[in-house]
């Protein structure tokens, strides 16, 4: 395949990965980038796109095609965190992920990290307010205090609690309470991810209105 083909190949595969995070809700960029690259017959990897070139598209698809929906589906995503952090506020939760750096598509989940002694007290808590939920596990990409090991960032697996509302899945994600000072990467360009608490979401949320 020559050159420019390859590279408009790669191109169409960000736009199509990047539609189905705008409107589908996907929020993995390695599934929609392979589920994208088996509609278009690529297949070889070295034509798939990086999750940096995705999020590029992503952000161009939402100004052309979502420019009144998005802002205002963001603004919803962003309440329904916030009041979901007020909940549980005795957890220190850190509102992170594309509803805090505004890349959120229409039907996103939302990422809210907790810190806390034990699981069991999330767990016991969610039971107590009668909220349902599910329970899985996740494996996060992490820096310990600034430093590497031998083979790059170190990972941790924490138990994720996902609640279902109105506005869709709420994703909790457990860390001990030390972890607070171990950041977590992004899955686009693996830079260190923004975490927002209470007063900061209060404050996005005073600006965007």
């Amino acid at each position: 395949m020559a050159r420019e083909n390859m590279q408009h190949l790669r191109q169409l595969i960000a736009q199509q990965a990047a539609r189905m995070m705008a409107e589908d809700g996907v929020s993995d960029f390695g599934y929609a980038k392979k589920k994208a690259g088996r509609q278009l017959g690529a297949v070889d990897n070295s034509i798939m796109p990086s999750n940096a070139e995705i999020e590029e598209e992503l952000k161009l698809y939402h100004a052309l095609f979502l420019s009144e929906e998005q802002p205002e589906n963001l603004y919803d995503l962003r309440v329904n965190a916030l009041f979901t952090m007020q909940l549980l506020e005795r957890f220190n939760p850190h509102l992170t992920g594309a509803v805090l750096d505004g890349t959120a598509g229409l039907m996103s989940e939302t990422h809210i990290h907790l810190f806390a002694d034990s699981v069991k007290d999330v767990e016991m808590f969610l039971l107590n307010q009668k909220i349902p939920f599910d329970v899985n596990e996740k494996s996060y990409r992490i820096m310990n205090d600034g430093k590497r090991d031998k083979k790059g960032d170190s990972r941790k697996t924490v138990p994720v609690f996902t609640l279902e509302t109105e506005k869709g899945l709420i994703r909790l994600s457990v860390f001990d309470i030390d972890d607070i000072r171990a950041a977590t990467k992004r899955a686009a360009d693996g830079s260190n991810a923004d975490r927002m608490d209470i007063a900061g979401v209060k404050a996005l949320l005073g600006q965007q209105a």
